[in-house]
């Protein structure tokens, strides 16, 4: 998926189910999951998006 595509879908996830969701840089584009499910290199972490602001 594309960049803007993943932010968009990165941030509505993270506000709709209240969990930090990130964005992965992948072979085929961008992926979005949330953070306690990613258990790759943290090098290809993009983006964090934490609905809980400090």
């Amino acid at each position: 998926m594309s960049l803007s595509t993943a932010q968009s879908l990165a941030w509505n996830l993270a506000r709709t189910l209240m969990t930090i969701m990130v964005i992965v840089r992948t072979d085929h584009g961008f992926s979005v999951m949330p953070w306690d499910e990613f258990d790759g290199d943290a090098a290809q972490v993009v983006r964090e998006y934490d609905p809980f602001p400090s």
